[in-house]
């Protein structure tokens, strides 16, 4: 009681009881950690283990990767360069057709009223050809008689305006041939340019080939202006194709011509086709977009696109497996090694942390890499592709990492 009225006199409260043990739990606390990182600092470190793989010798192949679309070798479009009815399609799709066969008729009534008439015509011209010329054949015989009578008489008679007459009306029936020939060459013209025209109904096939689309139907109306309407697509030849793949610029430098690559196409899984590079452009993609949008009002940014570069593989078709528009990857084989020391790839990517060296002592060398240099020189390193390099770590017998 009388420690309650001391403290009641200098006005200090009591304190708690658990408050007077924080102090030492604190304390305690301070010291475990203390303890826990001077055993870190100072005590023996854990083993490093490492997966390593023995180097071996084989063959490596180093490819690059690309995709696209089959196509033929030569496509061609077949139009029409007249306007008219269809009245007859006689080629469908998957028909084999040769050179100068009839696919489909347009109607040639029209046309067959044309060349009638030139014919017509024709013939009126030569009529008047020959009138021309029974009138030449008349006016030169009455000149003859003319100049004859001026000879005998001494130029008495006939008169000179009766002689300069004669050779006028000779002259005028010369010319009015001449005029009946050019009609009758004209009319030639005219009905030839008509039988062309009749010609030209009837589509026929310019190539020996396949038919892959037919864009024409009996009964439909074909308006032939600036553009040509497309009737039918034919591949000349399906035995041989070709495969059309972008590349990446950063492969772009490794692919040549005469190379050869695999690929594969989704219809047959599992199975590969040989091909070989027959053609790789030099401009890229963003090349032909340029040019393209130069022409136009409006320019579109090429920030960000993907640059790549078309190429052409010749693909052998013999079974007719293959068809066009077929998406295929590629596989271009750019180097061929044999008989080369071999490590994974993971080696080569590997770089270790630097708590992984050897420690050289305290704190300091817990945190610092000091790796084991070969023959003391300088590091030597490993050629990944043409001008490329990288560092190889190889372990000892041990446990400790060499540089090579």
């Amino acid at each position: 009681m009388a420690d309650e009225h001391l403290d009641d006199f200098l006005g200090v409260k009591p304190q708690a009881p658990w408050k007077r043990y924080i102090k030492w739990v604190a304390i305690a606390v301070g010291v475990v950690l203390l303890c826990l990182l001077l055993a870190r600092c100072f005590g023996a470190k854990p083993q490093t283990e490492y997966t390593v793989t023995a180097a071996t010798r084989g063959n490596l192949t180093v490819t690059v990767s690309a995709t696209g679309k089959l196509a033929p070798t030569n496509q061609v479009t077949v139009g029409s360069q007249l306007s008219g009815l269809v009245t007859k399609v006689v080629a469908d799709v998957n028909d084999r057709v040769v050179a100068g066969q009839p696919l489909a008729l347009i109607d040639p009534e029209q046309l067959d009223d044309q060349i009638r008439q030139g014919n017509a015509q024709l013939a009126a011209n030569q009529a008047q050809v020959n009138q021309a010329q029974a009138t030449v054949g008349e006016s030169q015989a009455q000149l003859a008689r003319l100049e004859e009578v001026s000879r005998l008489s001494g130029g008495r008679v006939p008169s000179k305006t009766e002689l300069q007459t004669g050779r006028a009306t000779y002259q005028r029936a010369v010319a009015a041939l001449k005029v009946a020939q050019a009609n009758v060459a004209a009319s030639r013209a005219a009905l030839a340019q008509s039988q062309t025209q009749r010609a030209r109904a009837i589509i026929r096939s310019p190539v020996t080939g396949v038919v892959l689309a037919r864009q024409i139907d009996p009964g439909q109306t074909v308006a032939s202006s600036f553009n040509t309407p497309t009737l039918f697509v034919i591949a000349e030849d399906l035995t041989k194709m070709k495969l059309e793949v972008a590349i990446d610029e950063a492969d772009v430098g490794e692919v040549k011509i005469g190379q050869k690559a695999n690929f594969t196409v989704d219809a047959f899984p599992g199975q590969t086709f040989p091909a070989t590079i027959s053609r790789v452009d030099l401009g890229s993609n963003l090349t032909v977009s340029s040019a393209t949008s130069s022409s136009t009002t409006t320019t579109t940014s090429t920030t960000g696109q993907v640059v790549s570069y078309a190429a052409d593989l010749t693909v052998a078709n013999p079974t007719l497996t293959l068809r066009p528009g077929m998406t295929a990857t590629a596989d271009i084989v750019t180097s061929d090694k044999r008989g080369v020391l071999l490590v994974p790839n993971a080696a080569l990517r590997f770089k270790p942390s630097a708590a992984d060296g050897d420690a050289g002592g305290g704190i300091a060398g817990s945190l610092t890499f000091r790796p084991r240099r070969g023959g003391g020189g300088a590091e030597r390193t490993a050629t990944l592709a043409r001008g490329a390099q990288q560092t190889l770590y190889i372990k000892s017998a041990d446990g400790t990492l060499d540089v090579q």
